[in-house]
């Protein structure tokens, strides 16, 4: 391919110098082909599959009009030929197209440039190592584009790239079309470029894209145009940092030499060569006949070739297709017969060449070169970077070593990478959540929720944490959990413990003082026996107050209900006992009235015990059956922490327990009330009436409070309330007494000495 119709491809000239290089190489070798030598035939595709298809037909039959050279007398059928760099040039008779490996359509097809399929997976994997995973791709409408796109999207597949849009150049290169893809690549979030097409293509979509001054995308050559030095001159900056892949470029000894040897003076192939000089240097030969001024510069024929870039890539595969020919050539004649490729071990004939001879050798650089069943070599690229030299033209950079497509060896850090993605990456402690009806690339950050963490960068999910731990504040790792529980050491702990233990203490103060003043008229008359007993269950519903203090064990959730539920018991029952008395002794001074030998001692101690019997069969029950067990829940802020805490295992029975107790205060208040107005000397059910009520009241709070407190401090409302309803009976019932024992002995003989007689009575 020289010209593109009316205008000429200064890549497939030097190609074509290379084939003619390398024949003249082969037949100065004596070692190879020594009695034979090479010829060609050159022929024009124009980039257009129909003059490609008559020029590959005219080779074949020999119907070439003319042949230069001396030894020709016609035009000779070609057995090979070295077929046209584009994809579609070659199937219709640079050929990467992966559809070309296919043995059944194109059995006779083989190649000395990688397939396409190797192209796409560096391109994946170069896309992958830049973190680049938002992309366009841009196309061409050949088998070139078509092809290739298709390995990308296969290769695609899997993998944490995405794909914006994808758009075909057309080959019409009608301006609208190509603006509205400009526009599409100017509205897109994706920087990155992917290109598969040819140089004509685009060339012509490179030019408006300089034109509009597009120059914030990051553009991605294929091994079609990376390489071409057609673009230095009018590309600027807006291809600057283009990264392309070309094919391994070689160092020929003496190719370098030979195609700077061009001079538009000699007489080979001269009215070509004048045109090549005039493309390169941008200037125009003066003809005698020519009428009009030259609008540029002209050529002198002196301008130095040594100033042209020479990007030796797809050279060296025409140098690697000509000597795979003629070492092909020379197995076929080296064959021995019954060893040959064909049936019955048949060596091949030179005149005519059957397609079917498979070739392995070392070129001259060193480089051994073999077709596999699909007519392919081993793939190696070379990484290219624009820059933008001195004077403003785009200069390439090559990154050694050659890239393979399993191993991409150049470094991120190297580049002044632009970003491109669709979203963000996620940072730890969030999980990405893929947008509806988007690609995976588009995501949302959801944060983790409580107690679950990501430490990565970019996770798709949040891990749970493991038992008594749970997520920091930022969601990135996990911490142990605060063990909380109510304890000695919190200062809500140290005051309940302080105030059980001063209750404690008062009420054995206070059972101290009866002692001592036993038989004094006032202790005597309120029934002594029974005062003793309430005192002392009192001082046990204090300390029992701290069983639930401190952290849970088996045997303190057992002891601190249990002891609670039949203290309180006790407690209650030797009010209620009281009450009745007092209603009995009232009725007892009553004319004819011999009620209270029902209610002596001995009944008072036998209705004590039965009331506190019940709640010992209750209490043993659900030990048995279900008893309160050490627990633990979620608790703090966001469930932070873990709250130790005694399960009561069975409902049921710390209702019974409850409602017990519930009963026999709620029968001593009414008993109680009834009994308020009785004489001033009989005043205790006042006392005792006032202290049910502060008791019930207590314990009606205490529910709401227990169920919404949270974590230890459900305890400590447990706790409250049992010190509260104690300190209430406590204080209410014998704080009056203790005031008249111990600052006003006086009242106690003079308001009490009227019943003395009832107290030894009762006594008895």
């Amino acid at each position: 391919s020289l010209f593109l119709c009316f205008s000429l491809e200064l890549r497939s000239y030097r190609w074509l110098l290379t084939m003619i290089f390398t024949v003249e190489e082969i037949n100065r070798d004596p070692a190879l082909l020594p009695n034979l030598t090479l010829g060609y035939l050159a022929a024009d595709s124009c980039l257009a599959e129909g003059s490609t298809l008559s020029a590959a037909l005219a080779m074949v039959t020999g119907q070439e009009e003319a042949v230069t050279g001396e030894q020709c007398t016609r035009a000779p059928s070609v057995p090979v030929i070295i077929g046209d760099a584009r994809s579609a040039a070659s199937i219709v008779y640079f050929a990467s197209c992966a559809c070309l490996s296919d043995r059944t359509r194109f059995p006779n097809f083989l190649r000395t440039i990688p397939s396409d399929a190797f192209q796409a997976k560096a391109i994946v994997h170069l896309l992958s190592l830049m973190g680049w995973s938002w992309v366009g791709v841009v196309s061409g409408d050949d088998a070139y584009g078509i092809s290739g796109v298709q390995l990308l999207l296969k290769e695609l597949e899997g993998s944490d790239v995405c794909i914006d849009y994808l758009e075909v150049i057309p080959k019409s290169h009608t301006l609208s079309k190509i603006r509205r893809i400009i526009e599409r690549i100017q509205s897109s979030k994706a920087r990155v470029v992917v290109t598969f097409a040819i140089s004509p293509d685009m060339e012509v979509l490179l030019r408006e894209v300089v034109k509009q001054n597009v120059t914030d995308r990051q553009w991605i050559a294929t091994e079609a145009w990376s390489t071409s030095s057609h673009y230095s001159s009018w590309s600027g900056i807006s291809l600057a940092g283009t990264l392309g892949f070309a094919l391994r470029q070689v160092d020929i000894q003496g190719l370098g030499f030979y195609l700077t040897q061009l001079s538009p003076g000699g007489q080979q192939m001269q009215p070509l060569t004048q045109t090549v000089w005039e493309e390169m240097f941008g200037c125009k030969f003066v003809v005698e006949s020519q009428i009009n001024p030259l609008s540029g510069p002209q050529c002198t024929g002196l301008e130095k070739m040594e100033s042209q870039e020479v990007y030796f890539d797809v050279i060296y595969n025409v140098y690697k297709a000509v000597y795979a020919i003629a070492n092909a050539i020379q197995d076929m004649l080296n064959c021995e017969p019954g060893k040959g490729p064909f049936e019955n071990g048949a060596c091949p004939d030179i005149k005519p060449i059957r397609p079917k001879q498979s070739v392995n050798f070392t070129t001259p650089v060193g480089e051994l070169l073999h077709f596999d069943e699909n007519g392919d070599v081993s793939a190696s690229y070379d990484i290219v970077n624009w820059h933008v030299g001195p004077e403003g033209k785009s200069l390439k950079m090559v990154f050694p070593p050659p890239v393979s497509v399993k191993l991409m060896e150049i470094s991120p850090s190297a580049l002044q990478l632009p970003v491109s993605v669709c979203s963000e990456s996620c940072p730890p402690g969030t999980r990405k959540a893929v947008q509806k009806g988007k690609p995976v690339c588009c995501y949302d950050c959801i944060p983790c929720a409580t107690g679950e963490i990501s430490n990565a960068t970019d996770s798709t999910e949040c891990n749970k944490c493991p038992e008594r731990f749970w997520s920091s504040t930022d969601q990135t790792v996990c911490v142990p959990m605060q063990v909380e529980f109510l304890s000695f050491r919190d200062n809500m702990g140290i005051v309940l413990s302080v105030l059980s233990v001063a209750g404690a203490t008062l009420s054995g103060t206070t059972l101290a003082a009866f002692f001592h003043h036993r038989d004094t008229p006032l202790v005597r008359a309120n029934n002594s026996e029974l005062s003793f007993l309430l005192l002392l269950s009192l001082k046990l519903c204090f300390l029992c107050a701290l069983a639930f203090i401190g952290q849970p064990a088996p045997w303190s959730c057992m002891l601190r209900h249990t002891l609670f539920g039949i203290s309180f018991v006790v407690c209650l029952a030797c009010v209620l006992s009281k009450t009745v008395v007092v209603l009995v002794a009232f009725r007892a001074t009553l004319p004819g009235s011999n009620v209270m030998r029902y209610f002596g001692p001995l009944q008072q101690r036998a209705g004590i015990l039965l009331c506190t019997l019940v709640q010992v069969v209750v209490c043993v029950l659900w030990l048995v059956l279900a008893p309160p067990v050490p627990t633990e829940s979620a608790g703090g802020e966001l469930g932070a922490r873990v709250v130790l805490l005694c399960a009561v295992g069975s409902v049921a029975g710390f209702s019974l327990v409850l409602g017990y107790i519930g009963l026999l205060a709620s029968i001593c208040f009414i008993m109680a009330f009834l009994a308020r107005k009785l004489p001033d000397n009989f005043n205790e059910a006042k006392l005792i009436a006032f202290s049910m009520l502060i008791f019930c009241a207590v314990w009606i709070a205490f529910v709401p409070a227990y169920v919404s407190s949270p974590g230890k401090y459900t305890v400590a409302v447990e706790v409250f309330a049992i010190l509260a309803s104690s300190y209430g009976l406590l204080l209410c019932i014998f704080a009056p007494k203790c005031y008249i024992i111990l600052l006003t002995e006086q009242l106690n003989v003079i308001r009490f000495k009227s019943f003395n007689g009832h107290a030894r009575q009762n006594e008895k």
